[in-house]
């Protein structure tokens, strides 16, 4: 069945994997290390995403046989058929996560689970197989495992986790594929800002370009949501700004800023004290940091917190009335990413991030590295489960896996090695 005449429900409902075919499962995980090292570089002096560790992880699919065997190999070029859907028709999806090096020079992955959640939900929107989660992980966890000197001894610093699922369907049918890969692949970086300073860009907000509209796939994390917006961020340079502030619907709703979250820091207009940040309704990216965000606010209990719907009336309008306090952007690379200025219908409007200190979100800052790094205040505070800790085995070989208390999931048993919370 291909997906020509409206049959997503049907195609979605047949992306999984066939359980009497091959089901992906780490205990199959063949190892081929690589017999040249390559020299680690200083993260902190790297351009992002352009230094790769010395192995990568693949695994194959196919409609007829299911997943076959996962093998982490020497990291290497893929050979693909020219006519690979994922070439031509963006049939094709992403995940970005970080590893990290904790005080007690331990290594930990950031709720890693929320990644595997959207990643399989994109999946199915891309009608690309599912697959068990918890079984990809365990062969994500094996990699950063093989090549754990890679992680930096730092922390500032951060071995970024870019898993990919793309269809590899050989022909130039517009239709599910029936042949598809996963791989991922590590990169060493560094800290996208200083400790001491956070800073701010400039904004250009203009309606004539949209990145998401209701019923598309704004929601997933596909390669093709990123590529369609490069000529909005060119354009945004050309006027003077470094992101795109990206507007949906005639009331000129604020959705995203860049590849980012967007979250506004204010009095609203019943004159309380308010974080918000647009709802999940289709449109918005469901990020893992807008999500940590969030969780952390509600857990202090200071402000209200809120998932709403915000517009550039509602914005120009409390500037106008000294409403604002921050407005800053969330993500894998940044954290939180403070806003200065947006360029709109010709008028700069300033937002007084720096005047106020940047106090919110340094404050965030702060907290998530420190839950990243699962220092012993955070371990007090009780947010060491957002923390996936990595050690040897030490008996009988086998892994426990301590989810986030906060989404209540099971201690698993898996192979290799012990996860466990600080």
């Amino acid at each position: 069945m291909d997906c020509n005449n409206g049959c997503l429900e049907e195609c979605m409902g047949e992306a999984g994997s066939n359980p009497v075919m091959g089901t992906l499962k780490a205990k199959d995980l063949i190892i081929t290390p690589a017999t040249i090292l390559k020299e680690k570089p200083d993260p902190n002096s790297v351009v992002f995403g352009t230094v790769f560790t010395d192995h990568m992880l693949t695994i194959e699919w196919s409609s007829e046989f299911g997943w076959e065997k996962p093998h982490i190999k020497p990291f290497q070029n893929l050979s693909l058929h020219p006519a690979s859907s994922a070439l031509h028709y963006a049939v094709e999806l992403f995940e970005g996560m970080k590893a990290f090096r904790d005080v007690d020079n331990k290594i930990r992955l950031f709720r890693p689970n929320l990644n595997m959640d959207r990643m399989h939900r994109s999946a199915l929107r891309a009608t690309l197989p599912g697959f068990d989660k918890e079984e990809l992980m365990e062969c994500i966890l094996q990699l950063v495992k093989l090549d754990q000197e890679w992680v930096p001894y730092s922390t500032s610093a951060s071995l970024y986790i870019r898993p990919t699922l793309i269809g590899t369907e050989p022909s130039l049918g517009v239709k599910k594929p029936t042949k598809a890969m996963i791989f991922v692949i590590l990169s060493p970086v560094g800290s996208y800002f200083s400790k001491e300073t956070l800073n701010p860009v400039s904004l250009w907000a203009n309606p004539k370009f949209v990145r998401a509209w209701k019923g598309g796939t704004g929601d997933c994390k596909m390669g093709g949501n990123y590529g369609s917006s490069l000529f909005a961020q060119c354009e945004a340079v050309e006027n003077g700004c470094q992101q795109v502030l990206w507007l949906h619907g005639e009331d000129n709703q604020i959705t995203e800023v860049g590849t980012m979250n967007l979250f506004l820091y204010w009095i609203n207009e019943d004159g309380e004290e308010e974080l918000a940040t647009p709802p999940l309704d289709g449109i918005i990216l469901p990020g893992v940091t807008r999500q940590s965000i969030l969780d952390l606010a509600r857990k202090w209990g200071e402000f209200k917190v809120s998932e709403r719907y915000l517009t550039m009336g509602d914005l120009t309008t409390a500037l106008e009335q000294n409403r604002v306090k921050e407005m800053f952007g969330s993500g894998t690379a940044c954290i939180v990413c403070p806003v200065s200025d947006i360029l709109y219908k010709g008028e700069t409007l300033h937002i007084p991030s720096v005047e106020n200190g940047t106090k919110l979100a340094t404050r965030i800052l702060d907290k998530l590295t420190d839950i990243q790094g699962c220092t012993k205040v955070v371990q007090r505070w009780g947010f060491d489960s957002w923390s996936w800790h990595m050690q040897e085995a030490t008996s009988g070989g086998m892994v426990r896996k301590r989810r986030e208390r906060l989404d209540n999931h099971p201690i698993l048993n898996r192979k290799y090695r012990i996860f466990s919370v600080c």
